[in-house]
């Protein structure tokens, strides 16, 4: 990789490190349905009239994509974060996506794990285990609902996941455009949702209640997570191999655990920290077991 994709790499590392952070600060105003709704407002309203839908991929598709992503894997997460779990923790279980779309990808694709896959699965499996019996009931403990909604939300995750290999068959498809696009599909469930669950009144006194800081952590998911990140990651796929790339978002969860603890003051507990170096094996022996499995025959 060159320098320039380096710090590309870099940059989404961070950004995506540093969005559980900007998450906590909005749900601490926001509901997380509007919050949610407000992130595909911004990431897709704006740019409507500049940027043109992927004319290859069909509406189906974009919806779906939309709804699977929007309202189930970010509509879980902002919820499970708002019932207690915390940033750190949440960057690392969200992670368990990539083993989650390993089962859907065998069961809906016919593609079939390898050993050392399975392997990583299991060890995964176990730190889960771990981190969700750490729960407490305290007001800085992580709360069960809220581990398993992120469990949830990394579930949905692996099915938008699956949504991309679907839209990668149907053509070569620009990433802005994508994700402009697809943005429009949750704004109005995830307004109706919100609507029902905190009520008219409710939505009403926190638009008219939002100041700079809300501004500024909604157009933080929006522009620099959502837009920019994902823009130079697909953009980094597109020109080098996915073992070269993919392993980088190992950083993440490193990125999201150490800023939660030195701007929210986060400490995970030893069960915490069992869970999350097994999470990270698992993802690691998942990424690099093939090269070690050829190294060694």
């Amino acid at each position: 990789m060159s320098r320039a994709d380096w710090l590309s790499a870099l940059i989404v590392i961070v950004v995506w490190g540093l969005n559980f952070i900007a998450m906590k600060w909005g749900l601490e105003t926001l509901s997380p349905l509007l919050l949610c709704a407000l992130r595909f407002v911004a990431a897709s309203l704006p740019f409507l009239l500049f940027v043109r839908p992927p004319g290859n991929l069909s509406w189906g598709l974009l919806a779906a994509y939309g709804l699977v992503q929007g309202v189930g894997q970010f509509g879980l997460l902002f919820t499970g974060m708002k019932l207690g779990m915390p940033a750190g923790m949440a960057s690392v279980v969200l992670q368990t996506q990539a083993f989650i779309t390993m089962l859907m990808a065998a069961a809906m694709l016919g593609e079939k794990p390898r050993r050392w896959q399975w392997l990583g699965l299991t060890i995964a499996i176990g730190g889960l285990i771990f981190i969700g019996a750490a729960h407490g009931d305290s007001a800085t403990d992580m709360t069960l609902v809220g581990f398993v909604l992120t469990v949830g939300a990394a579930a949905m995750w692996a099915g938008s996941n699956l949504l991309t290999r679907l839209a990668a068959r149907q053509g070569p498809y620009e990433p802005v455009p994508f994700i402009v696009w697809t943005s429009l599909f949750p704004i109005v469930p995830l307004l109706l949702l919100s609507i029902w669950v905190d009520g008219a009144d409710s939505v009403q006194r926190q638009l008219q209640g939002m100041g700079l800081r809300e501004l500024g952590v909604v157009a933080y998911l929006a522009l620099l997570s959502t837009l920019l990140g994902y823009g130079l990651w697909t953009r980094l796929l597109q020109r080098y191999a996915a073992s070269t790339v993919a392993p980088l978002s190992l950083l993440v969860p490193v990125v999201g655990l150490l800023s939660a603890m030195l701007i929210l003051g986060e400490r995970p507990n030893s069960m915490q920290w069992l869970g999350t170096l097994a999470v990270l094996a698992g993802m690691v022996i998942n990424q690099f077991g093939g090269r070690w499995m050829g190294a060694r025959s």
